[in-house]
């Protein structure tokens, strides 16, 4: 006690000089010190989130003047290239119109340009547009297409850079978001595919010439064209279902529907590649192309016109909350404030009838017997109960700050682990890119035991070759995730630089992912067998559960890979285990792979699934589909678990060797 007296000595001391209303004084000035503080911070997050979503607006009122100039410019070099020359006039009043868009967008850019470094930018438009002044009188159409060209792509380098710079891609809210992608990148990039065609049927058109080569690249267009359409519709959709206030799904949707059903409409029109006795209507596609330019260009405004409202909501939503917590804050200081007078009311009534009962009992005109504790016994009772108030203070902060860091690392690991699954099941392969195999029937299925799973499958069309993984990292959770993700990426790396070599290729891949586990200093490794197809042959390489082959009539040759590798991560060097097989498919052989997830499934009498049982259920369904094979051994092994818990993750991959012609 003494030494604790001793710590507050210089505390106590000050305190017992003072009065209340000083003591009162000096404890506010401390908590209004702590309250400015936080209330800075709060106004000052506010603030920031404010200044983010004003700079989305300046990136839309670029946008504006850019759209206008990226329509005009196309329809000027429509005209342009009209061999006709009967729209002299009408290219003259876009020229008028350009140059008008091109001060307008000077005016915004001498505003905000030295801020967002986009002067160089906004000049090299500038110039390339005077450049092609002196060509409406040179009959050099070429040259001006070249032009053209270098103009729209000058135009779309700016609005680029206007997303990059004033937050246009990064922002927060998930409605404003897709309006922002909308506006930013999908609508821009279909109007360019739509301006393609236009160009190219009129080209068509004036030269009466179909060809094969011609015909080649408009298929190519509406094949972007359609797959641009899908993602916008589907984008739009978040956007609409996404959006509080329900605002932007009346403004929009009908308009949107419009015009994505009128591309469909043009991306469904068939194109046949050979032109005898099939003469393609050019005419059709100029001017189905020309309409939906002016569709988009319609959503397009009315979009940027929604996003600037949703924007300017959040803005004053922003500024509410402000002022909300400036009157909160204020009226807190008001109520403390009046609690604090209150208690010094109270302490000084109360010492006021000790006092005037100190003086009755002195003057001895006290008629009743009144016990009080003096002033030394009060000051006991009084630090007493500061010393528990003290106590329980300090504890329920304490329980609170534990709380708040479970609370916190829950929080944190649930979003690293929802991230982290997120991103394993966006990397796995798509159906439609297994249908794009010519030679093989594949499926993959992947069930992971926790929220992240620790096994690796991946099938890559590469150069007309299959490059297939599987794998299976050593336990499960957060790490194991991070350590298939980065397995995946680093054999499509070691892929996309032709590394064909199976030994240099897994060698290397070791060697990076034994530096990345060591600098997590993690122990964690992986089984990775690494097959690669072409023509019939495949190349086995890596060490793996066995790799199953079921020949015609439904003969299973089980292909043993302990000789072929080591795991990858545990030494960093394993050049000299690694080795490979070569397997000959003939049509409508089946080749499974799998993980120690199938053969070690348990179900509630401890009985594991094993291989037997899996080689028994493939030869029985050999023949049929690989979708269907896969479902088979599916539904088999979840017979085989039943109500029993999953306690390792189950992947398969199934491919079959399609039949000639």
């Amino acid at each position: 006690m003494k030494k604790v007296e001793e710590l507050f000595r210089p505390a106590i001391s000050l305190m017992n000089r003072l009065k209340y209303p000083k003591k009162f004084i000096l404890i506010s000035s401390v908590f209004v010190l702590l309250l400015s503080l936080v209330m800075y911070l709060l106004v000052s997050e506010i603030q920031s989130r404010n200044d983010f979503a004003t700079k989305e607006m300046i990136g839309n009122i670029y946008l504006r003047p850019l759209r206008q100039l990226w329509s005009d410019i196309h329809f000027a070099q429509i005209i342009t290239n009209d061999s006709t020359n009967q729209n002299t006039d009408k290219l003259k009043q876009f020229q008028t119109q350009i140059n008008k868009h091109i001060d307008s967008l000077e005016t915004v850019n001498t505003q905000f340009g030295n801020k967002l470094l986009t002067i160089d930018n906004f000049n090299l438009i500038k110039q390339t547009w005077q450049k092609l002044q002196p060509l409406n009188k040179i009959d050099n159409i070429e040259h001006k297409n070249q032009i053209y060209n270098l103009l729209n792509q000058q135009i779309d380098n700016f609005r680029k850079v206007i997303g990059d710079h004033l937050n246009l891609i990064l922002d927060p809210d998930i409605d404003s978001y897709y309006l922002m992608d909308a506006t930013l990148l999908k609508l821009p990039v279909m109007q360019y595919t739509l301006s393609e065609i236009q160009l190219l049927t009129q080209k068509m058109i004036q030269t009466q010439k179909d060809t094969i080569e011609r015909r080649t690249q408009l298929i190519k267009y509406l094949t972007k064209l359609e797959e641009y359409n899908s993602a916008l519709k589907k984008n739009m959709q978040d956007a609409f279902n996404n959006n509080p206030a329900g605002n932007v799904r009346p403004k929009l949707e009908q308009l949107l529907d419009q015009y994505t059903k009128s591309i469909d409409l043009l991306t469904a029109t068939s194109v046949p590649l050979t032109s005898d006795g099939n003469p393609l209507n050019s005419q059709v596609f100029y001017t189905a192309a020309e309409n939906n330019l002016k569709l988009s260009y319609l959503l397009w405004d009315k979009s940027i016109i929604e996003l600037d409202v949703l924007l300017q909501n959040r803005i004053n939503g922003f500024v509410q909350r402000q002022v909300s917590l400036c009157i909160f804050v204020s009226i807190i200081l008001v109520v403390v404030l009046y609690l604090y007078i209150a208690f010094y009311l109270g302490v000084k009534q109360t010492v006021s009838s000790l006092s005037a009962a100190s003086k009755q009992m002195v003057d001895g005109t006290i008629t009743e017997s009144i016990t009080l504790e003096n002033r030394d016994e009060l000051a006991e009772v009084v630090k007493s109960f500061n010393d528990i108030a003290l106590a329980l203070v300090k504890a329920n902060k304490e329980v609170n700050l534990l709380n708040q860091r479970l609370t916190d690392e829950n929080i944190r690991m649930g979003a690293e682990l929802q991230v982290t699954s997120k991103l394993q099941q966006m990397i796995l392969p798509k159906t439609h890119e297994l249908e794009q195999i010519p030679d093989l029937d594949i499926v993959g299925f992947m069930l992971p035991a926790n929220e992240v799973g620790g096994d690796y499958y991946d099938v890559i069309y590469h150069d007309g070759k299959v490059k297939i993984g599987i794998g299976d990292v050593t336990g499960h959770g957060l790490e194991s995730g991070v350590l298939m993700i980065m397995v995946q990426t680093a054999v499509r790396t070691l892929l996309e630089h032709n590394e064909t070599n199976p030994t240099k290729f897994i060698d290397t891949l070791n060697r990076t992912i034994y530096q990345n586990i060591q600098r997590m200093s993690s122990d964690k490794n992986m089984t990775l067998c690494l097959l690669d197809y072409h023509n019939g042959i495949v190349r086995i390489s890596g060490q793996h559960e066995e790799m199953l082959v079921v020949r015609h009539g439904g003969l299973v040759q089980r292909v043993d890979t302990t000789d072929l590798g080591l795991p990858i991560g545990l030494e960093e060097e394993i050049s000299d285990f690694i080795g490979y097989a070569d397997i000959h498919l003939e049509p409508d052989d089946v080749v499974v792979l799998y993980t120690d997830g199938i053969t070690e499934a348990e179900n509630v009498d401890g009985q594991l699934y094993g291989i037997k049982r899996l080689t028994h259920i493939i030869k029985d369904n050999w023949q049929k589909s690989a979708q269907d094979i896969k479902q088979a051994i599916v539904d088999d092994l979840c017979q085989h678990i039943g109500q029993h818990k999953l306690l390792d993750d189950v992947t398969l991959v199934v491919l079959k060797r399609k039949l000639v012609g």
